[in-house]
């Protein structure tokens, strides 16, 4: 069995979703489940209706009716023969509009899974039809009753034992109903989950390269493929470093620690359930389908034969020194640590020294006044913002000469082979 993993960009429009069709075409007899995201932007609009709607803004109507139109339209552009999509599509969107007949609640978190979690509803409705037309026999499988999760809203946890039941129990449905012969195919959503009331989570933004992972711990896949825009795990984000070129081999351990670092292709949480039952993943382009991509296995071999570089713009380096001169020492640490959490802000890297901690966090500067509001008793704090964080797996000297140039380095970190900087214009 093989797990394939299509993003939005991948079936952003009628031609993409063909596209995807044929992608699947090429892996004949293969049993496979295949977890999609919400087409091309719509989990942005989502999110714009959310916003609308916990205001109490007519506007929400008006952005309903445009994602509506935009589904609709990839139907008509796909020509699924028959009214059965349509209906059931139509139905979908009926609960997206009670849901939002209804008045908010308090956990905005709560609101936030049950309305942009419609995203991957649409999708995999209308692909799981297109792929059934085209001659691709499948069968459409709700997520919100598969993957087993805690309360934690928009951060989900996964149940893995009862996860592992549901799908085990589905996956053997799905085998039973397929044709004498025949492969089996489920169609199902990324991102989303469920609890044990049947409420619906999500498991973080960018969660559906996760989703795959965990239905391919739970059912012992194979293999997992991501389906990108780009040709694999490039060393580098082409944005920011032109040179870019790919990795074509790299190490479980290698992706953890890209992931950990800020790189963007594959999701932190996807690589260690793989990892802990030796599936191979695999990184490839939907656009050029028959390239190799990124193969990320067991081995190390290859990991330090390029170095890879990550960088984090719009940060910001905070300073915190306790106003009395006494050593920063753990219940300093742990009060810091604390407010950091309480704020929603996320620490990338961290420094101290007898009487000076240091961290580097995104630089919202709505969080940052009210971090520090909340310390000026305590600790005098400074900080430099907007600054940029890089990270140079396998780096030499050559390698950081080169970044360095027009920058001054507010903080830098070295272990055997990971340098770190926190950089501003100089």
């Amino acid at each position: 069995m093989k797990v394939f993993k299509f993003g939005g960009a991948s079936v952003k429009d009628a031609g993409a979703v063909e596209n995807v069709a044929r992608i699947i075409k090429q892996f004949p007899g293969k049993d496979l489940v295949v977890v999609i995201s919400a087409m091309g932007k719509t989990t942005n609009a989502l999110e714009r209706i959310l916003d609308h709607y916990v205001k109490g803004e007519p506007a929400v109507w008006e952005k309903f009716a445009e994602l509506q139109k935009f589904h609709e339209e990839i139907v008509r552009d796909l020509a699924v023969p028959g009214e059965a999509l349509r209906e059931k599509l139509e139905l979908l969107f009926d609960g997206l509009k009670n849901n939002l007949e209804r008045e908010p609640s308090d956990n905005f978190d709560f609101d936030y899974d049950r309305i942009v979690s419609y995203g991957e509803l649409f999708s995999t409705l209308i692909i799981s039809y297109y792929l059934n037309a085209a001659g691709l026999e499948n069968v459409w499988a709700d997520a919100r009753r598969l993957i087993r999760t805690d309360a934690r809203y928009r951060e989900a946890r996964v149940n893995w034992t009862r996860t592992e039941e549901l799908v085990g129990a589905k996956w053997k449905e799905i085998e039973a109903a397929a044709s004498k012969g025949g492969r089996s195919i489920m169609i199902t959503q990324g991102f989303i989950g469920h609890t044990e009331e049947r409420n619906t989570t999500t498991l973080g933004r960018e969660g559906s390269d996760f989703s795959a992972a965990v239905l391919a711990f739970v059912l012992v896949a194979r293999d997992v493929t991501i389906w990108k825009d780009v040709p694999g795990v490039l060393n580098a984000d082409p944005k920011y470093f032109k040179e870019a070129v790919l990795l074509k081999r790299i190490s479980y351990r290698e992706a953890i620690e890209l992931a950990y670092y800020g790189a963007s292709v594959i999701h932190p949480k996807t690589i260690k359930p793989l990892q802990n039952k030796d599936i191979t993943l695999y990184v490839r382009s939907f656009l050029k389908p028959e390239e190799e991509g990124t193969v990320i296995e067991r081995s190390t071999f290859s990991d330090s034969l390029m170095p890879s570089y990550i960088f984090k713009v719009n940060q910001a380096l905070i300073s915190f020194t306790p106003r009395d001169f006494s050593f920063v020492a753990e219940d300093n640490l742990s009060e810091l640590f604390r407010l950091f959490d309480e704020h929603g802000m996320k620490i990338h890297l961290m420094q101290n020294s007898a009487i000076n901690f240091s961290v580097c966090t995104d630089f919202v500067p709505s969080k940052l006044e009210s971090l520090i509001k909340r310390c000026k008793t305590g600790y005098e704090v400074l900080y430099n913002a907007p600054c940029e964080l890089v990270t140079i797996r396998h780096y030499d000297p050559d390698t950081i000469s080169r970044l360095l140039i027009g920058k001054q380095v507010l903080v830098e970190q070295k272990s055997r082979s990971t340098a770190r900087m926190a950089l501003t214009e100089g």
